[in-house]
């Protein structure tokens, strides 16, 4: 077996480790931190297929780069990040467990209170790099909820293998599972 896999979005090509994560489940490992080619290149095509949105909220950290560059091209002031620890300077942290396929075990995300003032009644998409389980997406859609957002959009650069059947996410490619 070939120890890449070629991944292709439009023009755009990478070369993906393969990278054995259970006995039976091996992943092209996808990492956008630190890559501005490919940020630059995806995030307008992710803005021209959102719905209007008020806030962009992500999870740390690979979502980051994308939800930065998304807000900017929307000439947003700023975005929203779920952090995944509670950080002694946050008021009134909301919480919410997850468990996803890279991290396999389980983890929190949060939003500081002031955050969650942010998101009350506004329109949110939810960006990420990439959605697999959807366990991720479905964490910080909870936080939107209990801090009284809206979910208009949930949108990632990969869909990983049965995300791609899924009819309610935005998402360039399909990145298959080995």
């Amino acid at each position: 077996m070939k120890n890449t896999y070629t991944l292709k979005i439009d023009n755009l090509k990478r070369e993906l480790p393969l990278i054995k994560i259970s006995e039976d489940l091996t992943i092209a490992s996808f990492v956008i931190l630190g890559d501005t080619e490919l940020v630059n290149y995806v995030a307008p095509k992710i803005v021209e297929k959102l719905p209007k949105v008020d806030v962009i909220v992500t999870a740390e950290a690979k979502g980051i780069p994308l939800a930065y560059e998304v807000s900017k091209l929307l000439c947003m002031k700023e975005f929203i990040v779920a952090r995944k620890s509670i950080k002694p300077y946050m008021d009134s942290p909301i919480v919410d467990e997850v468990v996803s396929i890279t991290t396999q075990k389980k983890q929190i995300l949060c939003l500081d209170g002031k955050d969650s003032n942010k998101i009350k009644g506004k329109k949110v998409a939810i960006i990420d790099d990439v959605i697999s389980t959807g366990e991720s997406i479905e964490a910080i859609e909870r936080l939107v909820k209990k801090a009284g957002g809206i979910i208009e959009a949930k949108a990632a650069i990969l869909a990983e293998g049965d995300a791609s059947k899924r009819d309610d996410i935005i998402f360039l490619e399909k990145l298959p599972l080995f």
